[in-house]
C-alpha cells in the first residue's frame, strides 16, 4: 500500500486529480501557533475549487467557529461545516451512548463544555456532582484543580473519554505538552487509561469521509503517530508534509501502520505530479533516482533531480528491508541526510552523488 506504483515514471496526474476529498490536519500543516505555514493557504484555496475539504483537528480547545477564525487569520478560507474537532467527536460518542441530561465532568475549555451541552448532555466541573463520565480535551488553561476533579471522578468509576492522546502540540515557541501528557497525570493517579476518540483512531477520519460522501479521500498531516496512523486505520491514503512534528528519523523507523502513502515537502505537493516509486527488496526507482541494496549496504546508482522523489524512493526501500527483518544499511544514514538537506534547501549541490 505504501509508495507503490506500477511504473517509476513521473505521471502528469496530481493528487488533486486522484482524490475527491482532502482531510486536512491543522497544527503543523496549515499553521504553527499563530504563524501561517508557507504555501498552505494557496494550496487549500486551489484545492477547494477542485475537491471537497474537511479540517480535522485533535485540538478540542476551540469551537468550529473559532477554528474558522484562526484559519482566516493565517489566510485559509473555511466554514464551520467544514471543521471537525475532537470535542465534537467526543460529544457525539457520549450522546449516542448515554441518556439525555447525563452529567459529564469537563477537563478542558469552554468549547468542550459547549459541545457537550449542544448534544443535550450536562457539563459539570466537580466530582461531587456524580458525573457518569469525564471528558478531557486539550486547553492551555487546564490546571491542577481540573485534573484533580477528573481523577476523583475517574477513581469513583466514571467513564473517561479523552478527545485525543497527543503527547505534544506544536507551537510558535516549539513543542509543548499535549492532551496525552495531561491525561497521563490522571492515569498515574488512578491507574485508569482513557478511551480516545481522536486520531490515531479511525473515528474522526470516518466521520469526515461521511460528511463529504467521498469515495477516494486523502488524509493530510504532519504526524505519523496520529494523522497517518488514523488514515491507515481507516483504510485510506495519506500525505505527510514535512512542516510539523515528524522528521527524518520518524520516517526512517516507521512501522507499517505509521507509513504514509506519499511524502511532500509542504502542501505544494497537492498540485504537483504524483510521486510514485517502483521498488522491491533490493532496489527502488523513482523519477530518475535508482537505489540498490546489496551486501548489507545501500548504494545510490543513479541520481535524479527532484530530492523529494529520492527521499520517497530511499524510504520505500528501507521499509521493504525492515519488513523482511534486515537492518538499516550503514550507508543509508548519509544518503538520507543528504536528501533531507536537499529537500529543505532545494540546492542541487546538497544532493548525494551516484556511485
Amino acid at each position: 500500500m505504501l509508495l507503490v506504483a506500477a511504473s517509476a515514471l513521473v505521471v502528469k496526474e496530481t493528487l488533486l486529480d486522484r482524490y475527491d476529498a482532502l482531510l486536512f490536519d491543522l497544527d503543523g500543516v496549515l499553521f504553527r501557533g499563530e504563524s501561517p505555514i508557507p504555501f498552505a493557504a494557496q494550496a487549500v484555496a486551489g484545492a477547494r475549487n477542485v475537491v471537497n475539504v474537511v479540517f480535522v483537528t485533535n485540538n478540542a480547545s476551540r469551537s468550529a467557529a473559532e477554528v474558522v477564525a484562526h484559519l482566516a487569520g493565517v489566510g485559509v478560507e473555511a466554514s464551520p461545516a467544514e471543521v471537525l474537532t475532537s470535542a465534537q467527536a467526543a460529544a457525539a460518542l457520549l450522546c449516542a451512548e448515554l441518556p439525555a441530561e447525563s452529567s459529564i465532568l469537563i477537563v478542558g475549555g469552554t468549547s468542550l463544555a459547549d459541545e457537550i451541552s449542544r448534544v443535550g448532555l450536562q457539563p459539570v466541573h466537580f466530582a461531587k456532582d456524580s458525573p457518569v463520565a469525564v471528558v478531557q480535551g486539550f486547553h492551555p488553561d487546564v490546571n491542577w484543580r481540573q485534573l484533580a476533579e477528573g481523577a476523583a471522578a475517574v477513581a469513583a468509576g466514571a467513564r473517561w473519554i479523552a478527545t485525543n492522546l497527543d503527547m505534544t502540540v506544536p507551537t510558535a515557541a516549539g513543542i509543548a505538552p499535549g492532551n496525552g501528557a495531561l491525561a497521563s497525570t490522571i492515569t498515574i493517579a488512578t491507574g485508569v487509561t482513557p478511551e480516545s476518540v481522536g486520531k490515531p483512531g479511525p473515528a474522526m477520519v470516518t466521520e469526515a469521509i461521511a460528511r463529504t460522501a467521498a469515495r477516494k479521500p486523502l488524509m493530510i498531516g504532519d504526524r505519523l503517530d496520529t494523522d497517518i496512523a488514523a488514515a491507515n486505520a481507516a483504510g485510506i491514503d495519506s500525505l505527510v508534509v514535512l512542516t510539523g512534528v515528524s522528521g527524518l528519523r520518524d520516517l526512517r523507523d516507521a512501522p507499517a501502520h505509521l507509513r504514509p502513502t506519499f511524502i511532500g515537502r509542504d502542501l505544494r505537493a497537492l498540485a504537483r505530479p504524483v510521486v510514485v516509486v517502483d521498488h522491491a527488496r533490493d532496489y527502488s526507482e523513482c523519477n530518475g533516482w535508482l537505489f540498490q541494496a546489496h551486501d548489507a549496504e545501500l548504494f545510490l546508482v543513479r541520481r535524479g533531480s527532484d530530492p523529494i522523489s529520492g527521499l520517497n524512493a530511499v524510504l520505500a526501500l528501507l521499509w521493504e528491508l525492515a519488513d523482511i527483518g534486515r537492518p538499516v544499511p550503514p550507508t543509508a544514514e548519509s544518503i538520507l541526510i543528504g536528501l533531507w538537506d536537499a529537500v529543505f534547501s532545494e540546492d542541487s549541490q546538497q544532493l548525494p552523488q551516484a556511485q
